[in-house]
Parts: C-alpha cells; structure tokens; sequence
C-alpha cells in the first residue's frame, strides 16, 4: 500500500515558509541586539551591564531622596515600594521614548541591507530596554524585600498586567513621536519636552484615590495611569485603593502602536532620501 505524499507536502508548505521566515526574522533581531549592545556598552568588559545600572542608580536615588525628605508612609503607603514602582515605569516610558526616537536615525545606514526594515531596529531597541528595566525592577524589588519594606506581590498577574500595559502604551506613544519626527524636524526639539511631559501624566509619583473624585475620570482618560494603578494593585493589594481597567490601556497601547508603525513605514521613503 502506497501514500500519495504530495497532498502533505503542499498542506505543510505555508507552514514550514512561516518557520523559514520567522527564523530569518530571529537573526536579523538576534544581530541588531548584539550591535545595539556593542555599540552602546562597548566589546569588553561588563558595559552591558549599564542596561540594567542606569535604571538602578535613579531609582535608588530617588528612594533616598524622598526617604530623607519625606515621612515614612505617604497616605498609608511605604515611601520606598510607592517610589518603586511609579519611577520605574517613568523610566521605562522616557527610555522608550528616547530610545525608539533616535533609533532610526542612528541606524539609518543599516536599512541599506534589504533584509532589515526599521520595525527590526525599533523591535531591537524595545527588546533591549524592556529586558533591562524588567530585570532593574526585579533588583529593586527583591533588595526593598530583603530590607523588610516591601511584602512579596499580593496579585502577581496585576503586578506584571500593569507592567507590560504601561510599557505597551510607553512604546505607543515613542512610535508615534518617531514617525512624527520623519515627518516633521520640530519634533526633534520638542522630545526632551514630552519626555518632561510624562512625569505628571504617567501617575508615577501619587495615586488616583488621592485625587479629588471629579478630577479621576478625567485623569483615568491617559491610559498610562492604569498600567501604574494595576502594578501598585499587585504589590499592595487591598491595603491602597486602585482605580483600572485592564482593556482601556491595552486598546490604546496597542491602537497608538499600529498608528505609530504605519507612520515610520509610510515616512521610510523620507529616510532612503537622506
């Protein structure tokens, strides 16, 4: 008995092109991490390790800092876990923020390989600063933990939702900044300034319940604040109360992504000119 294999081998190709491509697409991001890194860090040494410092070295001087100046619970909160996790998400947004803006630009000359597009470099970029400000959190954490000032997470589904939410809205808002900057060179003057911009719209250093009750409708409309309010949700549990919703902040996260994609891919042209 015989088995007409072509049947399989037609049902399988689209499958096995996806696999092809989706390898080839692994190592044109696996070569632009290491470049990004080399050119970043340096080839020797622990340079890459700045990745991860930087972040650290803000955050656990701002801790010092309102440690000093403040009293230690703000409106029931540690001053401590509350400083960690809004200024680590301030971080991530105004990293991603700088990052994604100057990524095309500084790489332009890459493009000229016809296999890489600048979805490559920014997906690198957002790869890179997302690990290192995952892990800096996780630093900060666990040493707030050993220090007896912070609990381990009441919710951890909220704790990373609202991370990868606030993130997702951070990269949002950097696409759309990039594709606004190919299209318009006031925008790179203007970066700093939005970057500024986002320490009293992120939520980042007070609560939604700390506000008066007409104003939180009106700030819950910034997506960024759910993301902030979730994290704090996970880490505190009911000891604060939190206002969110989990689908608002992924709606437009993932809406201002698309936007922002479709605008870097519609100015590529404007980049090949240069």
């Amino acid at each position: 008995m015989t088995f007409d294999t072509s049947a399989i081998e037609a049902a399988t190709k689209p499958l096995a092109r996806f696999v092809r491509g989706a390898e080839k697409h692994f190592r044109i991001l696996g070569a632009l991490i290491m470049r990004e890194m080399a050119t970043r860090f340096g080839r020797q040494g622990f340079g890459f390790l700045w990745l991860i410092g930087e972040p650290l070295i803000f955050c656990y001087g701002v801790i010092a800092l309102w440690s000093i100046t403040k009293p230690p619970y703000e409106h029931g909160v540690r001053v401590a876990p509350f400083v960690m996790t809004g200024y680590m998400c301030l971080i991530v947004v105004r990293h991603m923020i700088s990052q994604l803006t100057s990524g095309i630009q500084a790489n332009k000359g890459m493009l000229y390989h016809r296999q890489i597009q600048p979805t490559h470099i920014l997906l690198a970029r957002v790869i890179l600063e997302m690990g290192g400000n995952t892990i800096a959190l996780a630093v900060v954490y666990i040493s707030l933990i050993i220090v007896g000032q912070v609990t381990l997470p009441h919710d951890y589904i909220l704790l990373y939702s609202g991370w990868l939410l606030f993130a997702l809205n951070g990269i949002g808002i950097a696409l759309i900044l990039a594709g606004l900057m190919m299209f318009f060179e006031i925008f790179e003057r203007l970066n700093q300034l939005i970057g500024y911009l986002m320490i009293p719209l992120s939520g980042a250093f007070f609560m939604v319940a700390w506000l008066p009750e007409a104003v939180r409708p009106i700030y819950l409309m910034v997506p960024m604040v759910h993301g902030v309010e979730m994290l704090r949700a996970g880490v505190f549990g009911d000891a604060v109360k939190t206002y969110y919703n989990w689908f608002y902040p992924m709606a437009m996260g993932s809406g201002m992504t698309i936007i922002g994609l479709l605008m870097i891919s519609a100015a590529r042209d404007r980049v090949d000119a240069e």
